[in-house]
């Protein structure tokens, strides 16, 4: 039986920002979390190329052990930070990490998202529109703690990871995975920006203009992209994250990373996949891009990530636990 729900209180998706509203989000960084992840919410599961199947069950249950190591599972009650469509939390519960779940968003478009996911999937969730801050929980009520790409978007970090650490169980876990490493972010958005240049440019020739998608997309495309740089608000080196959350209060607090590989041709492949239209991608790109990025990622970790740097790798994750079982 599933309890997919919101609050009663909790206010409507706004898919469609005016103008005024986007203006006023340049200088709102939390009204322009709410925009920018409303305004993707009912695409972001196809703009990400993500999932509920075997492909992002193994994904997300990867990251988990990657980050936390082998846990006794499952896990009791669990709660999603900044859930967006509910990618890890309910990839992690079929992987059966969790038996039942909370999934908390700023945007009300994406908890709507997430809990008709999780109904379709008949997984025990239930959803409130939330600000990571002051996560609208009792004390001690979780079991674990996860979250993927949101801690970059939290204004306070270390304020989020307090909370995160007050409403879990003594000797409750967090993991939170995928966050943008400094130097990784840097050499992946010049990636994306030399892709995007190239791609846009060269299908305005004649003989490629079947490749170019409409304007408008494009345009669109591009308005999203400025939002996205106001939306993304940290990037991280792996001992930042670990002083953060010790400094909040956790113990064996410890950050890892991957994909240097990986995301150096990951980048470029989201980007041009944006630009060109979707139907020219058939079978054959999807299977190239996603056996591409598995072959690299196990160069990344049975090679390069005993010979370079961790900070060099695009994602970081950190696990820590609450002190006092």
């Amino acid at each position: 039986m599933t309890a997919s729900r919101t609050d009663g209180n909790d206010p409507a998706p706004n898919p469609h920002a005016t103008a005024e509203e986007v203006a006023a989000a340049l200088e709102d960084t939390k009204l322009a979390q709410v925009l920018y992840h409303d305004w993707e919410a009912e695409t972001y599961d196809e703009k990400w190329s993500i999932s509920y199947d075997e492909r992002c069950i193994d994904y997300a249950k990867g990251r988990f052990d990657a980050a936390a190591g082998e846990q006794p599972l499952p896990y009791g009650k669990a709660l999603e930070l900044g859930c967006g469509t509910g990618f890890f939390l309910l990839n992690l519960m079929q992987a059966g990490v969790a038996q039942s779940g909370s999934v908390t968003d700023l945007s009300p478009g994406m908890v709507k998202v997430a809990l008709r996911n999780a109904e379709n999937l008949g997984l025990d969730v239930d959803g409130r529109v939330a600000d990571a801050e002051t996560i609208p929980y009792e004390d001690n009520t979780f079991d674990l703690v996860v979250g993927h790409a949101v801690l970059h978007h939290i204004p306070d970090v270390e304020q989020s990871l307090r909370e995160v650490l007050r409403v879990l169980k003594p000797g409750g876990r967090f993991v939170f995975a995928g966050e943008p490493s400094t130097v990784g972010n840097f050499y992946a958005r010049w990636l994306g920006r030399i892709t995007w240049e190239a791609t846009t440019n060269v299908t305005k020739l004649p003989f490629l203009s079947d490749w170019r998608r409409p304007q408008t997309e494009l345009d669109e495309s591009s308005r999203a992209a400025a939002l996205e740089a106001v939306v993304d608000l940290h990037t991280f080196d792996p001992s930042d994250l670990e002083r953060i959350a010790t400094a909040a209060g956790a113990v064996e607090a410890k950050a890892s990373s991957e994909e240097f590989a990986a995301a150096l041709l990951g980048w470029p492949v989201r980007t041009f996949e944006a630009a060109v239209p979707e139907e020219k991608l058939g079978w054959g790109w999807a299977k190239f891009a996603f056996g591409g990025w598995k072959t690299l990622s196990w160069v990344d970790e049975n090679v390069l990530k005993h010979v370079v740097p961790r900070s060099f790798f695009y994602n970081v994750m950190i696990t820590g636990v609450k002190p006092g079982k």
